[in-house]
């Protein structure tokens, strides 16, 4: 079986990408491991404990790929503020979306939901979808890539994209090399119902063990609910992990100093290792990854799928403009080209999470008197504040076509 582009890894990023690409005139085949159909949704669920916060960047390509009135759909929840505080200090900063004329900071959202929405949009288009497909084999073929999966069955196409994630089997048969390292933090993630609604704010306190974030969630019973991160040295995380429910929301109660009142109840909890990941070159001749499989940076601000997703908006607009040049978009020429858009912003982006972390995790008191100073001032100059609620909408740079507000 052959194909134009074939697309390995059906999450947000890769069924994005897919999306984007449907009128272009080429063959796109999406394989992914999963079924490649949306779950049915019921509001009353529980909330899926992989949450994203979407910047107004992200919700501009969702929907430009008519999949944001899907998301909504199911459940979205916005945030208009955003509290961060030094737990070791008094340091503080407020950010608002008011600030800058806005009506929200961005969106909190379940993973999953975003995913239906996408393959929900897939359904009726013109890709080729090969559901529960899993790459076993890869390797050059003439001017492309023959791909074996496990069920015996070859495909052949001149463009592979890895999309399938931090552990992409794309960039591991490829060879891809990579720099990484390990946070030597684990992030705790589950859903929390508080005492009193969290005023559609984002809060964030840095603690000695490590930053803990509590991320609004509208439930079909109220605005009590949030999806936290808690990262925290692997053994503290280890016994977070083994604690009685009743004592975790104590422990996280505490964690928050109260904020939102007691910490009520606790859906159950996930540790996930932190690693930050980035591969040396994103592209080859017949060959790009983005999304997690190029970069894995801290979840720090949740900024993981919106960089993502402006892969997704800078790689379209560099193959939509080959095909309409009449260039090979498998082209080492033309795949360069995401490349120096995409590689300098994720790679300021990765260096400025971790500058945060580590300022944030040091205990030497000349660290501690900056950010705990650093913070008031920054929180009396509305001018910079402004700036970073504009980087973090994703609206303070030049954006590709994608990811530009639709026209009305």
């Amino acid at each position: 079986m052959n194909a134009d582009i074939i697309i390995v890894g059906a999450g947000m990023v890769g069924s994005a990408l897919a999306l984007a690409l449907q009128d272009s005139g080429l063959d796109i085949l999406l394989l992914d491991g999963g079924p490649l159909t949306p779950a049915p949704f019921d509001p009353q669920d529980a909330f899926e404990p992989r949450v994203s916060a979407l910047s107004a960047a992200s919700q501009n390509l969702l929907t430009n790929l008519g999949a944001w009135d899907g998301i909504l759909a199911r459940r979205a929840s916005p945030y208009r503020d955003m509290q961060v505080w030094d737990g070791a200090g008094t340091g503080s900063i407020h950010f608002s979306a008011a600030s800058v004329q806005a009506e929200v900071l961005g969106h909190i959202v379940e993973n999953r939901v975003v995913q239906d929405a996408l393959l929900e949009q897939l359904q009726g288009s013109t890709i080729r979808l090969q559901p529960r497909a899993r790459l076993s084999m890869l390797r050059r073929s003439g001017d492309g890539w023959l791909l074996e999966l496990d069920d015996g069955t070859r495909l052949r196409t001149s463009l592979l994209i890895g999309a399938d994630g931090a552990h992409s089997s794309v960039r591991r048969l490829a060879g891809c090399a990579t720099r990484e390292w390990d946070y030597l933090h684990h992030a705790i993630v589950t859903s929390i119902r508080t005492e009193q609604p969290h005023r559609l704010t984002c809060w964030q306190r840095f603690t000695d063990e490590g930053p803990l974030a509590f991320l609004p969630l509208q439930h079909a019973d109220g605005a009590n609910w949030c999806s936290i991160v808690w990262s925290l040295p692997p053994e503290r995380a280890e016994q977070v992990m083994t604690l009685a429910d009743d004592t975790f929301c104590r422990q996280l109660t505490d964690a928050l100093e109260g904020r939102l009142g007691r910490v009520v109840h606790a859906d159950r909890r996930f540790s996930v290792p932190l690693r930050q990941r980035h591969a040396k070159r994103y592209v080859e001749p017949g060959l790009a990854l983005l999304g997690d499989a190029a970069h894995v940076i801290h979840p720090l601000a949740g900024q993981g799928v919106n960089i993502g997703f402006l892969d997704v908006a800078e790689l379209a607009d560099a193959l939509l403009k080959a095909v309409a040049r009449g260039e090979n978009p498998a082209s080492l020429q033309v795949l360069s080209r995401f490349e120096r858009k995409r590689m300098p912003q994720n790679l300021a982006m990765m260096a400025a999470m971790q500058g945060f972390q580590d300022l944030f995790q040091s205990d030497a008191l000349a660290l501690r008197w900056l950010r705990n100073t650093g913070l008031k001032q920054v929180d009396r100059l509305d001018s910079a504040k402004a700036a970073f609620v504009r980087q973090a909408l994703g609206v303070g740079m030049p954006l590709p076509p994608l990811a530009q507000a639709p026209l009305a």
